[in-house]
């Protein structure tokens, strides 16, 4: 037996190491049995949210609502911008490198010889975290689909999915029914399943009442209506009236905060919550990496959009931000995603194209991109004001497009978790 890491790094590198072939091993027999030994379970009521997109979003619109009622709350969202103990909160803090390496340890010590990828060992010590930590409410975030993700080895009170898109098709499919069926998964007989697609996919809702889920469904069991100034929530029992709008901007952020109030009228008895922390919470909330506008001139936006349904979305909020004479993007993609679909409808808005490559092996090779770019429809741009520009990383392409810009001008950075985690990691060693 080797001796184990004593530091978080290096027992990363090590999860790292172990399977770096096995990116994503599908099956949950490994993880139930891991979680068996280790006898987990939580004491205390447990929201899980899967979806294609808005799921962080809804996930922290949870977190900051019932923080402000007063709860104990941890949460598990993925992935990290900065550090990998952003992916463990308790209330409102992100867990300390000594209880993650305690739970790291806790899960070796009961793995014996079953193969553990690093997204089912770090899943489940994050559990084990969560669940020995004497909370008021648990929320846990999906990562893959939802049937086979490491997190369905937990039975979900109430269970949310968001938003049915094609994103992951080498895994789960490449149809809206097919991914349908992957996410409704985290449904679980006699719970509340909640969805807030507005067309849920029949295949979603055909599984929640084969197996007697109770099924919510947006315009049916719960809806919303706003006008300029607020909105309104309406669920089978429980409205919620002149609400604010929620501090995360964009076009489906009322869908995510819906399926949201609809969990916690789900949840009333247990964890009741009063009109104004949902108010207050609503306007506090924040979620890094998402149409995230940050303060100063030029005006930079963060946004993980990498499928066709976030970059629309993104595309969307761009257009409703007022007037700026240039665009600079910072862009930098997975090879394996719908990179057509994800940069047309960015195209209209982008006047200048500064493209990076990403650390990882599925990243699009830069000069490919710069080209597909290149061949764009000019939209309203003259001739001469368009520019595709490649660099080694989204660091450099993030300086250059800092160094052109004006400053009315606004520069988005998006395409990856990985564009905007380095374009953050280059503004706090900038700021040092």
């Amino acid at each position: 037996m080797s001796t184990l890491p004593t530091t978080l790094p290096d027992w990363l590198a090590l999860l790292e190491s172990r399977h770096a072939e096995v990116h994503i091993n599908m099956g949950l027999e490994r993880v139930r049995q891991v979680k068996e030994r280790l006898n987990l379970a939580f004491s205390c009521p447990v929201i899980m949210v899967a979806g294609t997109n808005g799921k962080g979003s809804t996930c922290s619109m949870l977190e900051a609502i019932l923080l402000r009622a007063g709860y104990k709350v941890g949460l598990y969202i993925k992935p990290h911008f900065l550090d990998f103990n952003e992916r463990a909160r308790i209330n409102g803090d992100m867990a300390s490198d000594g209880a993650l390496i305690a739970s790291f340890n806790a899960v070796e010590a009961q793995r014996g010889d079953i193969d553990l990828t690093y997204f089912e060992f770090t899943t489940l010590a994050i559990m084990h975290l969560l669940a020995g930590a004497k909370l008021d409410v648990a929320i846990l975030e999906v990562g893959l689909g939802g049937r086979l993700d490491a997190v369905n080895v937990i039975d979900a009170d109430v269970a949310i999915v968001t938003s049915i898109d094609i994103d992951h098709t080498d895994f789960l499919g490449t149809t809206r029914d097919e991914i349908g069926f992957e996410k409704a998964g985290i449904f679980r007989p006699g719970k509340a399943a909640i969805c807030s697609d507005p067309v849920p996919p029949p295949t979603l809702i055909a599984h929640a009442e084969a197996i007697g889920a109770d099924l919510w469904l947006l315009g049916r069991d719960f809806n919303y209506s706003g006008d300029k100034q607020q909105w309104n929530y309406g669920g089978r029992e429980q409205r919620r009236n002149s609400l604010a709008y929620p501090s995360l901007r964009g076009a489906n952020q009322l869908l995510n905060a819906s399926a949201a109030l609809a969990a916690l009228e789900v949840l009333r008895f247990e964890l009741p919550v009063g009109a104004q922390e949902v108010r207050t919470g609503l306007v506090v909330v924040e979620l890094p990496g998402r149409f995230q506008v940050l303060p100063g001139r030029p005006t930079v936006i963060l946004d993980v959009a990498h499928n066709p349904h976030a970059a629309s979305a993104l595309a969307q909020n761009l257009g409703n931000m007022g007037f700026h004479p240039y665009t600079y993007a910072v862009f930098g993609i997975m090879q394996d995603k719908d990179i057509d679909g994800v940069v047309a409808p960015m195209a209209q808005y982008v006047d200048h194209w500064c493209v990076a490559n990403l650390p990882s092996p599925r990243a699009a090779d830069p000069e490919t991109l710069a080209a597909t770019l290149a061949a764009l429809p000019l939209g309203d741009a003259k001739p001469g004001e368009r520019s595709v520009t490649t660099f080694a990383d989204p660091a450099q392409a993030f300086a250059n497009a800092m160094s052109r810009a004006g400053e009315n001008d606004r520069i988005v950075v998006f395409g990856s978790f990985y564009t905007v985690a380095g374009v953050m990691a280059a503004r706090k060693s900038s700021h040092h």
